[in-house]
């Protein structure tokens, strides 16, 4: 079978010694960025040969992506592409679901409202000890930042101690789910060229605002901050 070429832009022929997983993984990629909510996936024979792989392959990656509510089979059309639901997040098997641009953009959303927020609060409410806290956590993320290495724990540490500091269990809570919710894609755009220097910057904004308790600048400065990783993640879906 000749599998040099491919009849879907975006999607590569597989080596036989990989499972469906891997096409399961391009089909979504190409799902994602090709297609919409209703439109029509390309017929087996089709995959078959673009992938180049058996189909059963192709039919448990589809299935696989069946199961977390990304396809849907129709009788007498096909399988068709779902809409990704906002429930469907809370759900640890949908978590392929996160990559579609929907369903991130809302999550964006909903953390810009919530982030702001609890720096405005944060600016009143931290102590000493939390402001201690934050000022290292920079220094270890300069560190690695200058060291060349991912600063992926400073970043979630430095985010999550200005929720601590905003001293709202409530608040905390919900910034804990929507951070591990968008994990994966916070991880990604901290792999953007030029994307740590900036993130480091941004930070030593949030914290000099924090430092002289002016709720205003630091609420700007977050939403400023976070506008910039917006951009970045929507960029890379």
């Amino acid at each position: 079978m000749d599998t040099s070429t491919s009849s879907e832009p975006g999607l590569e022929a597989i080596p036989r010694t990989r499972v469906y997983t891997q096409v399961a993984e391009q089909l979504q990629a190409h799902i994602v960025n090709n297609l919409k909510p209703g439109d029509m996936l390309p017929p087996e024979r089709e995959l078959v040969q673009t992938f180049g792989v058996s189909r059963s392959s192709i039919r448990d990656a589809i299935r696989s992506l069946e199961v977390v509510g990304l396809l849907e089979p129709r009788q007498g059309v096909g399988t068709v592409v779902r809409d990704a639901s906002a429930d469907a997040v809370v759900n640890p098997v949908a978590g392929a679901l996160l990559q579609k641009r929907k369903v991130i953009n809302e999550l964006l959303d909903v953390r810009m409202i919530i982030e702001p927020a609890l720096t405005r609060r944060a600016a009143l409410h931290a102590t000493a000890g939390q402001i201690a806290e934050m000022q290292a956590i920079l220094s270890r993320q300069e560190e690695k930042v200058r060291r060349g290495e991912l600063a992926t724990e400073e970043d979630s540490a430095f985010h999550y101690t200005i929720a601590l500091a905003a001293d709202n269990s409530v608040m905390l809570k919900l910034a804990n789910v929507l951070m591990d919710l968008l994990r994966e894609t916070r991880e990604r755009s901290l792999q953007v060229g030029g994307r740590q220097e900036k993130s480091l910057a941004a930070h030593r904004r949030i914290l000099a605002a924090l430092k002289k308790g002016d709720a205003a600048a630091a609420e700007a400065a977050m939403r400023r901050h976070l506008l910039e990783v917006e951009k970045i993640v929507l960029q890379k879906l």
